[in-house]
């Protein structure tokens, strides 16, 4: 199982990286495992990445030896996994409009309904803290709530999911709602969604997708 996870958490870190949301060997993942997590390792380029360049850290913090030296982020995804039973994988990106954002130390206001897939009526921004502190990864878990992806001032986004895939495909479609209003405010201030349409989206999107194969119904 662990070893499917090394393969599974290297595939989502390339995938990251070819989508163009982790430029060079910035950004980082993580997902859970019984005993803590497995994150990447630190400045490793991506497409050389191995299932055993991953490194296992205990829920304590305590990185076992003879692995790699792990991302330095590795204390923010500690402290989310922890303030958060919820979730099973993190993706943290530099993208590069999330990052623009981010150094406006602003949050991503409604201006499109797909905002509440990031379980807000905003996406937040975290105060800023220097990057792989702890003092960082207190203000993005602040800063989170019960949310599922936030911007980090003058640093990036992170993006939480019930699945490597689903953290991903998260953070990619924060970066698209972050590109769509950099765009908006180029050309004057957009309008902004109110709380009772993000609901009636909300229970929109309870029904949304297929719920089973078509042309089976249930057996009788």
């Amino acid at each position: 199982m662990t070893l499917r996870l090394r393969d599974d958490l290297v595939a989502t870190a390339q995938r990251m990286s070819a989508l163009g949301l982790a430029p060079g060997t910035t950004g980082n993942v993580s997902v859970r495992t019984e005993r803590g997590f497995l994150v990447t390792p630190s400045g490793m380029a991506y497409d050389q990445l191995r299932g055993d360049d991953v490194v296992a850290i205990d829920r304590d913090g305590a990185i076992r030896p003879g692995q790699r030296t792990p991302s330095t982020e590795w204390r923010l995804h500690r402290d989310l996994l922890a303030a958060r039973p919820d979730a099973q994988a993190i993706v943290h990106t530099h993208s590069l409009y999330c990052t623009t954002i981010a150094c406006l130390r602003r949050p991503i206001p409604a201006i499109h309904y797909m905002i509440v897939r990031a379980g807000g009526d905003e996406i937040p921004c975290a105060d800023y803290a220097t990057f792989g502190t702890s003092e960082l990864a207190a203000s993005v878990v602040r800063a989170l709530g019960p949310g599922l992806a936030c911007l980090m001032a003058n640093h990036g986004m992170v993006a939480l999911g019930d699945s490597l895939p689903g953290a991903l495909k998260l953070a990619a479609e924060v970066e698209q709602l972050a590109a769509q209003y950099w765009h908006a405010i180029q050309l004057g201030q957009p309008h902004v969604l109110p709380h009772d349409e993000l609901d009636r989206v909300r229970a929109q999107f309870a029904g949304y997708g297929q719920l089973r194969p078509p042309g089976r119904g249930p057996r009788r």
